[in-house]
């Protein structure tokens, strides 16, 4: 469909049923007039041309706090916020991305094969790394322009960047590859980009959970083959929101604090001659304790006892979820957060002691929670950033007035799970 024609099928309201099934049917009118300035925008960026929509959505991390890169297991599910793309093919291998409020992209993909050191942390290096991605794994790869925006806002404990890999993968699958390649490979494809075009030691978790969609439960042991089971677990049905709240931190010099969690866990894995920690157990740990605190430390230690702890809590969790039983996950959400803030350490940055927004939003959370049902926990790589709460429908509107009292307003996200991954949308 060209861009008119395109623009014109989406204001008039063609595309409602999809953004219903997309984003509730709530949110249909406001939804349908982001896809029409997105259109609009690539409109007179790019002009007439033949054009397709995608979407690949956010992740929230349900469980599973820095598991994923020692090859442990998590609980993660896909939300209704996403990253939408209006894209064209081209002919000449060259991807360009216009992202909302962002300079264009421009990568050609028949020269940048090679990680550079100097494009670290930059997006035109995460397009190169799924572009190199592509071709090392057998698949067609080429050039399109495409024009997006987000509401997966930065920092969010959320998995912007993720989204964005993926989306450059999506794009790719089904403009060069007629769609057949698993979204499963593309979360892969993803996770090799930001590790070695990018230069950031991420696990798999975000890219498969944006990737794929849903409550998902992912067990990395072998990351070649993961195994991922969809749960149908509805939480809105149960009578409880997922608020996200945005405490507005800096994570402008967190990316050492990041890459110590797995470095340090799989510091104790190679002190018993092993890569990573899925190889040992925690017995392994606790009866090399005195040895270990001399070869490694003692916060890898503790890093790696959250690990085992938190592989069993995914596995009970994803169980109780399967069995409907909210007020065991809820138990379990809560030693999650308790294990993330004394053992992983993840909660604020010994950097900047005085910035500790994500302790203060888990103090004030579990003042207004106090004696409700319900659960709040850490989110994402921790650090800085969110943190996630199960609140009861009768007291999400308390919580977001003190939240956003707090933080700001618009601080407190409430959202829904949604049950699609990465996408075409038309």
């Amino acid at each position: 469909m060209i861009t008119s024609k395109l623009l014109a099928y989406v204001k008039e309201g063609q595309l409602n049923e999809t953004l219903s099934s997309l984003y509730g049917s709530e949110n249909v009118d406001s939804q349908r007039e982001r896809y029409v300035e997105a259109i609009s925008d690539f409109l007179n960026i790019y002009g007439e041309r033949e054009v397709a929509l995608f979407s690949v959505p956010g992740r929230s991390e349900i469980s599973g706090n820095h598991t994923d890169h020692n090859h442990g297991k998590v609980l993660a599910g896909s939300i209704n916020l996403d990253i939408i793309a209006v894209a064209s093919k081209t002919d000449d291998g060259i991807i360009k991305i216009k992202s909302k409020g962002f300079d264009e992209d421009s990568v050609d993909t028949n020269s940048y094969t090679s990680p550079v050191e100097s494009d670290y942390f930059k997006s035109n290096a995460l397009i190169a790394g799924m572009a190199k991605a592509f071709t090392n794994a057998g698949f067609n790869k080429g050039g399109y322009v495409a024009y997006t925006t987000s509401n997966v806002f930065k920092g969010s404990g959320l998995s912007s960047s993720a989204a964005f890999e993926v989306m450059v993968g999506n794009i790719l699958n089904y403009f060069y590859n007629d769609g057949k390649v698993e979204n499963t490979e593309i979360a892969k494809m993803a996770q090799y980009s930001e590790n070695v075009f990018f230069g950031k030691p991420c696990g798999l978790m975000d890219q498969m959970a944006c990737a794929v969609g849903g409550f998902v439960y992912i067990d990395f042991e072998d990351t070649k083959n993961p195994v991922i089971e969809k749960i149908p677990f509805d939480l809105s049905a149960k009578g409880y929101a997922l608020c996200i709240v945005n405490t507005g931190g800096n994570h402008a010099d967190l990316n050492d604090d990041y890459a110590s969690v797995p470095s340090e866990m799989k510091s104790v894995a190679k002190y018993f001659g092993k890569e990573y920690l899925r190889q040992i157990t925690k017995e392994d740990v606790l009866s090399n304790v005195i040895s270990l605190r001399d070869e490694v430390g003692d916060r890898a230690i503790l890093r790696s006892i959250h690990f085992f702890n938190e592989n069993a809590r995914v596995e009970k969790q994803a169980s109780a979820l399967n069995n409907e039983d909210i007020n065991t996950f809820f138990d379990i959400v809560k030693c999650s957060g308790r294990s993330s803030f004394m053992y992983l350490q993840n909660v604020f940055t010994t950097k900047n002691v005085q910035e500790q927004g994500l302790s203060l939003a888990l103090a004030i959370t579990d003042s207004v929670m106090s004696g409700k049902d319900g659960a709040f926990r850490v989110h994402g790589g921790g650090f800085a950033g969110t943190i996630q709460a199960f609140v009861p429908f009768d007291l999400v509107e308390e919580y977001r007035s003190v939240i956003d009292a707090s933080f700001g307003k618009g601080a407190c996200h409430v959202l829904r799970i949604r049950p699609y991954g990465a996408i075409k949308v038309i």
